[in-house]
């Protein structure tokens, strides 16, 4: 019985904006220092395109509990717009740990008028609510994040599913507080 796949999705306004966020999510080098389960981040190449969009190959490393495990992703970045991540090669980037693992971070600049920042996530957000007399890079930033995976062992997934649920929200507090470090709170 093979193990279904988990997805979850994260939203939260932050009151930095898009660009500095972006800087933080695009930047996968530093993943280990600061993302949780993320045990080693390396770029192996990396291309820029003449639209501003970035494709790299990236290796990541995570780690929990007794397990471990390194894999290649393809990491797409859309300045101020979003960091997607996939397997590189789906039919052969099937780790021993995952079949699969994706990862889809978004940002939505949105009018520091039409909302409250908040420290919980918040459903009934959209794109929407930016005021078009609002430059797009003044902050706050709705950031949404995707993410999915399936386990290639069953008993990974069964042993896993006690903790795995609050991932997200470690990850979407995580990139947070690495604001937080590089660029001051805010409110």
């Amino acid at each position: 019985h093979e193990s279904e796949t988990q997805s979850y999705h994260e939203r939260k306004i932050l009151p930095y904006r898009r660009s500095e966020l972006y800087k933080v999510i695009a930047d996968v080098e530093s993943y280990s220092d600061f993302v949780p389960y993320c045990t080693g981040s390396r770029i192996l190449q990396s291309k820029a395109w003449q639209d501003g969009t970035t494709v790299m190959e990236a290796e990541l490393t995570v780690g929990f509990l007794a397990f471990r495990e390194s894999y290649v992703s393809t990491v797409t970045c859309k300045p101020d717009e979003f960091v997607e991540v996939q397997p590189f090669c789906s039919s052969s980037s099937s780790t021993p740990l995952f079949k699969t693992l994706n990862t889809a971070w978004r940002l939505q600049p949105v009018s520091s008028s039409s909302v409250q920042l908040s420290t919980s996530p918040l459903q009934d957000i959209s794109a929407r609510n930016c005021d078009a007399r609002t430059p797009l890079d003044q902050g706050p930033t709705l950031v949404t994040l995707d993410l999915a995976f399936a386990f290639a062992n069953p008993m990974h997934a069964t042993v896993s599913a006690t903790f795995l649920g609050q991932v997200s929200k470690l990850m979407v507090k995580a990139f947070e507080q690495r604001c937080v470090a590089l660029y001051g709170p805010r409110t």
